[in-house]
């Protein structure tokens, strides 16, 4: 039998490539590379005008728009780590934001202002309103239109609002990474680079992703809900990015103290997002703790195992036991086998919320037969029974007795280019047999 394509299970898809995200990464290369040889000529000719070597200039301004990035991600990574959002599906929203939308903002920005903003309102005033209104409308559609991308084709990766920040934080991180090489090259040459490194990348880092969560929160209301008002959703975090964005830009008319109060917004609207994915996450354990008993009578999880999977801690020391018992091998399984069932139980979650894909019973398949594969990595494979350290002996966990679960894994295979009818009635998934 082949092997399960794990990555395409728990993306929800019958194969992990996807023809929509390979143009959209090789497009927004393009656009990145693209940008990143544009800067580089204006570094050469910035240089040569100036008397110093413009490739040193790119160099340093590209090492130092690497700083905030390298804080950035992580930090956006953190705020997911039950169910981790899919890599490739990441870089594409990242390398978006950088090559995109950044171009697109590039030109749209430029076409603005000298033609719209500067000729009715003159130079100071166009400039000022261009930087505060066209700028914040131009950049923030240009980053929200991959995350309407996302709902449009990947829907089913979108299970809370936390999905939602951290895809926006990844397309804003993205954009920020190509338009602070810029502002750190205009810096290099007027000798300012320190004071503008330490605005953009130390006190104010936050600033675009801040700004595209809003979009981001929209998107997933969108995406985990039905019916009419779901559509206004992404409308209204585009609106309140777009104000952000502007009370920003707008506040160096006022100052210092038009900062300190744009910082403190700012602030407010961060708490406000850290708030919102502690309480994703208690849902989430909340949802693995209500949906998860149920499938104890296949043999693939226990109490013990579900109360391992309703904590980092407990996750963490699951892949802890797998290394040591099954090496790099038996850490992949964990964690295929951890996100399998938090899947699964969300599965369960978006059907009482009505949301769910008509062939949720294909997915729900492919989830058990996942977690039976990943399972077996360590059964039968032991000199003796080796107790997981989050159950008193072996015969407590899932992963030290086996099931009958082979039909299953069958029936997964089988589907995998099964087509569901349309129409197809919805409801409350039915407990699953006993074997």
């Amino acid at each position: 039998m082949p092997r399960l394509d794990s990555k395409a299970i728990l993306q929800g898809r019958r194969s992990r490539y996807s023809m929509t995200l390979i143009l959209g990464i090789t497009i927004s290369v393009v656009c990145m590379i693209g940008m990143l040889g544009y800067l580089w000529l204006l570094a050469m000719a910035g240089g040569a005008a100036a008397g110093i070597d413009g490739a040193v200039g790119f160099t340093v301004s590209l090492l130092a728009a690497i700083v905030p990035v390298t804080i950035l991600i992580p930090l956006i990574l953190l705020l997911d780590r039950i169910e981790p959002e899919p890599g490739w599906v990441l870089f594409f929203a990242f390398v978006w934001g950088a090559g995109v939308a950044v171009v697109a903002s590039f030109l749209l920005n430029t076409w603005g202002i000298a033609y719209l903003m500067v000729p009715f309102f003159g130079p100071d005033l166009g400039d000022f309103l261009g930087t505060s209104l066209v700028a914040p409308v131009v950049e923030e559609s240009a980053k929200g239109l991959v995350l309407l991308i996302l709902l449009w084709r990947r829907r089913h990766e979108i299970d809370t609002f936390t999905d939602g920040v951290v895809y926006a934080g990844m397309v804003a991180t993205g954009f920020a990474f190509t338009e602070n090489i810029l502002y750190f090259l205009s810096a290099f040459f007027d000798g300012t680079l320190v004071a503008t490194f330490a605005i953009r990348g130390i006190i104010a880092p936050f600033g675009h992703p801040l700004y595209t969560a809003m979009i981001g929160i929209g998107v997933a209301y969108a995406a985990m809900r039905s019916g009419g008002p779901r559509f206004l959703a992404p409308i209204a975090g585009w609106v309140l990015a777009v104000l952000l964005h502007g009370m920003w830009n707008g506040a160096t008319l006022f100052g210092w103290g038009g900062l300190g109060v744009a910082y403190l917004v700012l602030f407010v609207v961060l708490m406000a997002i850290l708030g919102i994915a502690r309480r994703d996450r208690r849902d989430q354990i909340t949802a693995i703790a209500r949906y998860l008993p149920p499938y104890i009578s296949t043999g693939l999880v226990t109490p013990a195992d579900i109360t391992m999977l309703g904590s980092m801690q407990g996750r963490r020391q699951a892949r802890d036991w797998a290394v040591h018992n099954a090496g790099a091998r038996g850490r992949t399984a964990m964690k295929d086998y951890q996100l399998a069932a938090t899947e699964l139980a969300l599965l369960h979650q978006k059907l009482d919320a009505g949301v769910a894909r008509k062939d949720w019973k294909v997915n729900r398949d492919a989830f058990l037969a996942l977690m039976h594969v990943a399972r077996d990595t360590f059964l039968g494979r032991l000199p003796q029974p080796v107790t997981p350290g989050w159950a008193e002996r072996p015969t407590d966990s899932g992963f030290m007795r086996r099931a009958d679960f082979a039909h299953v894994i069958a029936q997964a295979q089988a589907q995998q280019d099964y087509v569901p009818r349309h129409g197809q009635p919805q409801g409350r998934p039915p407990y699953p047999p006993r074997y």
